[in-house]
Parts: C-alpha cells; sequence; structure tokens
C-alpha cells in the first residue's frame, strides 16, 4: 500500500515539473522509482520510467497543441530521427550492468542540471518553418540532433526533455516556447521506443507504471496552472530545478559508484 502511495506521489512530482518548466521532470522518473518507490532492478526501473514519461508528456503535448506551441514538421522529423536512436540506445541500455547505468545516469543528471545553470538565448528566427525549400539547411542538424538526443534517451531510460529543448533550437533557431512545445513531440516518442523495447523484454512494472501515470496526470495539470502564474519566475524556477537535478545526480552517481567498488 505504502509503495502503491508513493507510486502515485511520484508520479506527480514529474507531472508537475513537466508541467511547471516544460520538462526536466522526467529525469526524476528513475531515481525516484528506484530510491523512494523502492524498485530494485535498476532495468525494470527504467522502463517502467520510460511508459510512465511517455503517457505524461502525450498529456502535456495536447495543452501545448492546442496553445499552438508546437512546430509540427521539425518536431516529427527530430522525434522520427531520435526514435531510431532510442531503440539502438536501449538496446545497449538493456546490455549494460544495472550499476554501471545509475552511475552513468548520475553523471548525466549533474551534466544536465549543470548545462540548465546557462540562460538561454531567445531563438530568433520565430517563423522558421521546414519547407522544401529550408529542408537542405534544416534537415541534416535536425537529423543528427535527433539521433544523438534519442540515443541518450533510450540508453538511460529519459524522455530527454532537456536535451531536446536546446537541440531544437540549435537545429532550427526556433523560439524557446515553440522548443518547449515541440520537445514533447519527442519525448513521447522517445520514451515511448524506449518503453516498447524494455516491454518487450519483461522489464516493465505495469502497475507502478499505472499508478505512476495517474499522479502524473494530475500533477501535470497543477505544474501548468502554476506555470501560467508564475511565467515571470521561470528562469528562477530553472535555477532551483537544476540545483535538485544536480544533488540528486550526485546521490545516484556515489550510490551507484559505491555498489561497484564494493562488490
Amino acid at each position: 500500500m505504502l509503495a502503491d502511495i508513493l507510486s502515485v506521489l511520484s508520479g506527480g512530482l514529474v507531472g508537475f515539473v513537466l508541467g511547471l518548466i516544460g520538462g526536466g521532470g522526467s529525469i526524476l522518473a528513475v531515481p525516484l522509482l528506484v530510491y523512494v518507490v523502492g524498485v530494485r532492478e535498476p532495468h525494470v526501473a527504467i522502463g517502467t520510467g520510460a511508459v510512465a514519461v511517455a503517457a505524461s508528456a502525450a498529456l502535456s503535448l495536447i495543452s501545448h497543441a492546442r496553445a499552438g506551441t508546437v512546430k509540427w514538421r521539425c518536431a516529427l522529423v527530430f522525434a522520427a530521427a531520435g526514435a531510431a536512436g532510442a531503440l539502438i540506445g536501449a538496446e545497449l541500455g538493456k546490455r549494460t550492468d544495472g550499476q554501471v547505468l545509475l552511475a552513468l545516469f548520475g553523471v548525466l543528471m549533474i551534466a544536465v542540471g549543470a548545462s540548465m545553470l546557462r540562460p538561454r538565448k531567445a531563438g530568433e528566427n520565430a517563423e522558421v518553418q521546414l519547407t522544401l525549400q529550408a529542408a537542405p539547411r534544416l534537415l541534416p542538424p535536425l537529423v543528427a540532433s535527433g539521433l544523438l538526443v534519442g540515443g541518450l534517451s533510450g540508453f538511460f531510460g529519459i524522455g530527454g526533455g532537456f536535451l531536446i529543448v536546446p537541440g531544437l533550437i540549435a537545429a532550427t533557431a526556433m523560439p524557446l516556447l515553440n522548443a518547449v512545445g515541440s520537445s514533447l513531440v519527442s519525448v513521447t516518442s522517445f520514451g515511448a521506443a524506449t518503453a516498447g523495447s524494455y516491454a518487450a523484454a519483461g522489464l516493465v512494472d505495469w502497475k507502478i507504471a499505472a499508478l505512476f501515470i495517474a499522479g502524473g496526470a494530475a500533477g501535470g495539470v497543477i505544474g501548468t496552472l502554476v506555470s501560467k502564474k508564475l511565467a515571470a519566475k521561470k528562469r528562477a524556477l530553472a535555477i532551483v530545478f537544476a540545483a535538485i537535478v544536480i544533488t540528486v545526480g550526485l546521490f545516484v552517481a556515489g550510490q551507484g559508484g559505491w555498489t561497484l567498488l564494493t562488490r
């Protein structure tokens, strides 16, 4: 019973952060499943987290699509390339020792948290569109960035929101708001690809995933509402969240590293 409650609350936290600052909640899913919910096998935590992340991102995508912030053509190309990368990454992740995976995951969290502390420059081309004329310029960076980010997403079982957003901005110069909305297409796609790979290998706890998703749906609604009221303070919120990600990353990397050293 306690594990069920913790699953819902953990999912709520992930959904809340996704709704609040447009990403980042997914990177907390695996640590929450392992250290709060109590999923003992890291690979099961990654598979279960991927299912929950994909579902939570899909719900958030609906809200952004209604608001018209999604650059669909750019988002779909990036997502397609990323999904292929995620499948490759997931296969490599399943073949990697669970404790090594956790240690590397912690290192990635620290790196992502540090990158979030850097101020993001607004995109310079709000009208960017993937057309036949723009394809020679936009397709190569979109595909390359998608493959790289998707591979990392699949390997670690994360949605990759904070990797996708700067990837989209770098490839297309779209504004941050459009990158956040468009990134959810990839988060959903990457999460689904990773989840499918892990589910096929029997590495998903479906009960926990369902509870996590239920909590994430509620948390996402609350996070979106709070985000609208605190729009002017998103930079401050991003800094606070970066500190949390780095702290959790240090803990996860330390735990994984200590386990490897004391085997």
